[in-house]
């Protein structure tokens, strides 16, 4: 069987009319090899069972294996869609029930900490507008480095963004965020760029684009220099940023289009996070909240 050529228009609809990113084209493309390997027929011979028993062959996480089925729900969604199909095969396969995970976030006082930074240097001045940014608004990491210059508007103090899918989405900068990214722009980049011609915001030491390995390095490097001892990922700064607006009396549809979620049941999870931090502070605080 010619694999190739059982998801070849499925394939031209990813990168045509969604213009999904390469890395999520080749994950599709790595779990349809392996559900085709698997029941070795063409997408009109699929039935349920095959489907049922490929997932239960898959030796993998919950969440892994609830990837799968969400390739292959997309997949033959496609085909039903475009009439290349009669019967859908996914038509009743449920997802696994996964428990989800609370996500890390910091203080407000831990974040003063962080973004307590005096720069002095490029370096330093590109360090303070990219964090300031991000808590600011609420940027995923991958849309922090794939900015330009030109996606910050300082007449409206707002960015740009072209998150997941190319969607795009317009967000408020605050005022310290603005005179940071003004400064580091008109001062400093263009000691970075190393006289070479590219318009991407956030640049290394060789002139190029930042890359999330080198910003987690950063992150991790100013927040043990301010003594900030927990266990930090590069979405932390995006998932305090959310918790501490919904801690403020934001609305949580308000923070879902901010955080360009499609699902409000995604934004749901910080009302889990704000609400551990009350009680945190209730325990910590309330005179009879611990017995002696």
């Amino acid at each position: 069987m010619d694999i190739e050529k059982e998801i070849y228009d499925y394939m031209n609809y990813l990168i045509i009319e969604r213009q999904l990113s390469s890395n999520t084209i080749d994950a599709y493309k790595r779990d349809l090899y392996s559900f085709f390997n698997y029941v070795n027929k063409g997408y009109k011979s699929v039935n349920k069972n095959d489907v049922i028993n490929y997932i239960t062959s898959l030796d993998m996480n919950p969440k892994s294996i609830n990837r799968h089925i969400v390739t292959l729900k997309n997949y033959f969604n496609f085909l039903e869609k475009n009439s290349m199909l009669s019967i859908n095969p996914m038509e009743d396969i449920q997802g696994l029930k996964t428990k989800k995970s609370i996500p890390r976030v910091l203080s407000e006082e831990d974040i003063d900490k962080l973004l307590d930074i005096e720069p002095t240097n490029a370096f330093e001045f590109r360090n303070k507008a990219m964090l300031e940014l991000m808590y600011s608004s609420g940027l995923r990491v991958s849309e922090l480095l794939n900015l330009n210059v030109n996606d910050i508007d300082f007449d409206m103090n707002i960015v740009r963004i072209f998150g997941k899918g190319s969607k795009e989405r317009i967000m408020p900068i605050n005022e310290i965020a603005t005179s940071y990214l003004y400064e580091y722009i008109n001062l400093y980049r263009k000691t970075l760029l190393k006289n070479k011609i590219n318009d991407i915001l956030f640049l290394n030491s060789r002139g190029e684009s930042l890359s999330r390995q080198g910003f987690f390095k950063i992150l991790k490097e100013i927040a043990r220099e301010k003594g900030i001892n927990k266990e930090l990922s590069p979405h932390t700064l995006r998932h305090s940023f959310a918790t501490h607006l919904l801690n403020h009396g934001a609305d949580l549809r308000s923070i879902q289009t901010m955080l360009g979620h499609e699902n409000i049941e995604t934004t749901q999870i910080y009302t889990h996070v704000s609400n551990n931090m009350v009680k945190e502070e209730y325990e910590n605080a309330h005179p009879r909240s611990k017995k002696e």
